[in-house]
């Protein structure tokens, strides 16, 4: 079957789960599937690039987008089926399901009325964004949902979806790739104690990651512990603002404050999680969370929140420790997490078992190359319906 992959995100260009999910999968479909990949930017190995038409410059960028879904749609008209991931590309699987008769797929690794704080990114390139990811969802042929939350908020959010048309696909992990090592040479290149209790958060600055939450909960760790953050510029400049202020303060309060900005190779962000005794994950909106995967196959034991997908993949109490999250009580947030935190640093053992746990279940229930065939019996149900109905 020839299958067109649409995606915003891809290697070396990748900067969130979804990104990282369309490389994997990628990786795995093209033994089983023709597959051609349609991403933003340059043309490189594996995937086809585009870019927006020269006349969006100095657009709003939810325009600019669309102009790149347009270009994405001519692209694909020698395939069977399109598949679809995240708003800045479903639009384009949309009008490839209009213009050449074929079936679309959309991966939902998030839904964007559940993230209003990116009106501050896009303005009214918000309502955009918005609208072509409704178009896209509710006239879908599947919709895959990263986790039961997801899916969820799928059938809530758009409630003309066909319950049936949902089907709970999970992110995966490389646990060959993702796995423990005792090599600390990126902590030694960015200046952290590899020896000292240590709380890591990999991410981006954004909102939806709740990253603020981590700092101020910070003050509350132990003082023993350093705190890397691993995250790379925020989102907006009133974002970026507030949380240079809290890093700032907090550095002024206690010693062991470490904030990386740039993006790091894989490989310095593996020795970062297998040094870790923590991983920290404070999402208000998360509808898995792939980086939690990435620390327990590296055998570090999770603090999250108990929000969206996160619960499917981190078992409170076996890999991990699962912190309550409600947006009218965000420094009871704080302070809890700050809590369950301690709780590990102050019992280095149990975050180890922890760690060795979600290490075997990460390796036993989210490998690739399943998630691959999952997707491939989607693309075949949606073949053999599309037969049966011409015949």
């Amino acid at each position: 079957m020839k299958i067109g992959l649409l995606t915003r995100e891809y290697p070396p260009n990748v900067y969130g789960g979804a990104g990282v999910h369309v490389d994997f999968l990628a990786r795995e479909l093209r033994p089983l599937v023709d597959l051609t990949v349609q991403c933003w930017g340059e043309t490189r190995e594996g995937a086809h690039g585009h870019s927006p038409s020269s006349a969006m410059a100095g657009a709003n960028p939810a325009l600019a987008t669309l102009s790149i879904d347009l270009s994405m749609t001519a692209a694909v008209a020698d395939r069977e089926l399109v598949h679809s991931h995240t708003w800045y590309a479903n639009m384009a699987g949309y009008l490839a399901k209009l213009l050449y008769g074929i079936p679309h797929v959309v991966t939902t690794h998030s839904l964007e009325p559940l993230r209003p704080w990116k009106v501050e990114q896009l303005g009214g390139g918000y309502a955009l964004s918005c609208w072509a990811e409704k178009t896209a969802i509710e006239n879908a042929d599947s919709i895959i949902a990263v986790s039961h939350g997801m899916r969820s908020d799928i059938l809530t959010t758009y409630p003309t979806v066909d319950p049936g048309k949902v089907h709970i696909v999970p992110n995966g992990i490389d646990s060959t790739l993702y796995a423990y090592t005792d090599n600390r040479d990126a902590w030694t290149k960015h200046g952290l104690d590899p020896d000292r209790p240590t709380v890591l958060f990999v991410g981006r600055v954004t909102r939806q990651k709740g990253v603020p939450h981590l700092v101020r909960a910070a003050a509350s760790f132990r003082p023993e512990a350093q705190l890397v953050l691993c995250a790379g510029e925020p989102d907006t400049p009133e974002l970026g603002k507030e949380f240079r202020g809290l890093v700032s303060d907090l550095q002024a309060s206690r010693d062991g404050v470490h904030w990386i900005q740039e993006m790091l190779p894989r490989d310095e962000v593996i020795q970062l999680l297998s040094g870790a005794t923590v991983f920290a994950c404070p999402s208000v909106y998360e509808p898995q969370g792939i980086v939690n995967l990435e620390a327990m196959g590296c055998e570090t034991a999770v603090v999250a929140s108990d929000v969206g997908g996160i619960p499917d993949v981190v078992r409170n109490g076996v890999t991990g420790l699962l912190v309550p999250y409600t947006e009218s009580d965000p420094r009871g947030f704080e302070a809890t997490f700050a809590e369950r935190v301690n709780d590990l640093l102050d019992n280095p053992e149990v975050a180890r078992a922890m760690g060795q746990a979600g290490r075997r279940r990460a390796v036993k229930e989210y490998g690739w190359d399943a998630i691959a065939a999952r997707t491939v019996a989607i693309y075949d149900s949606l073949a053999l319906g599309s037969s049966e109905g011409g015949s």
